[in-house]
């Protein structure tokens, strides 16, 4: 089964660059500035999407994004919340690649069938739970490929040649490779590594690979692009966000503007 995610990066491909891919937090600062945010990620030019699913105990995630989550689910964000941003999304967007990123908690008390039915419905097209090793396809993996949700795994510095066919073996969509060791945004990638690990990598699937963890300018992305199918941007986008916002923590007519003249800036550095 061919999904969006398939098709945008086969496109991209043949237009001969690579996909910008962008993060933000669902219900960051609030549903409705949240849903203001991500319907114009694609006219500023996002070619992927991941929406962050808020969690309170996000071990992954540095600074920024566990703030984004606190303040969503301070808002009242849930999953149910999350799958209906997806679902208002969809009502004017109907080719733009949606991902799901977070932890399986949620997802086990959501119950995973409802889940996979439910996000499936809602117009998800991918998922990365970033807390679930290939040792544990059986719980989230398999189930999303059989429902027609791509699993898009995380491989990092570390994950060496003895490792990488046990992470691809049911990868789909992408692969994300986590370009530094540690949690998001706290880091640069260096470039050396990531070209290396980037064509490593490429030994072991045929999968697109984005290269995220760190990038935060279009310099960044434009020396990215040149070696990966995709550049991922998150924390400097809900950093965007959270300097946005009023001392008491609410959205202001900046807000928006601010996430989308970030992302164009970029997507000017991945398109270049």
């Amino acid at each position: 089964m061919t999904t969006r995610i398939d098709r945008r990066f086969a496109d991209l491909k043949a237009e001969g660059r690579a996909a910008l891919v962008t993060f933000v937090t669902a219900g960051d600062p609030d549903f409705e500035t949240s849903l203001k945010i991500i319907k114009g990620l694609p006219k500023a030019g996002a070619d992927v999407i991941e929406f962050g699913m808020p969690f309170t105990d996000p071990m992954a995630d540095g600074p920024a994004i566990q703030a984004a989550g606190l303040r969503a689910l301070a808002s009242g964000q849930t999953t149910k919340k999350t799958l209906k941003l997806v679902k208002e999304f969809r009502k004017d967007d109907k080719d733009t690649p949606v991902v799901l990123m977070g932890y399986y908690n949620p997802i086990y008390v959501y119950g995973v069938d409802k889940f996979l039915a439910d996000a499936k419905a809602a117009g998800v097209d991918g998922l990365i739970i970033v807390d679930l090793p290939p040792e544990e396809d059986v719980e989230l993996c398999i189930p999303a490929m059989a429902a027609g949700i791509n699993f898009i795994r995380l491989a990092t510095p570390t994950t060496d040649d003895r490792r990488a066919p046990a992470v691809f073996k049911n990868t789909s969509g992408f692969v994300y490779y986590v370009s530094v060791l540690g949690i998001t945004g706290t880091k640069a990638p260096d470039l050396k590594s990531v070209k290396a690990n980037v064509n490593r990598l490429r030994k072991h699937t045929d999968l697109p690979i984005a290269v995220g963890f760190g990038v935060k300018s279009a310099e960044q992305a434009r020396a990215i692009a040149k070696d990966a199918d995709g550049v991922v941007v998150g924390s400097a986008l809900v950093k965007a966000v959270e300097e946005s916002l009023t001392k008491a923590g609410k959205p202001t007519a900046k807000t928006a503007k601010a996430v989308h003249a970030l992302v164009a800036d970029i997507a000017r550095g991945v398109r270049s």
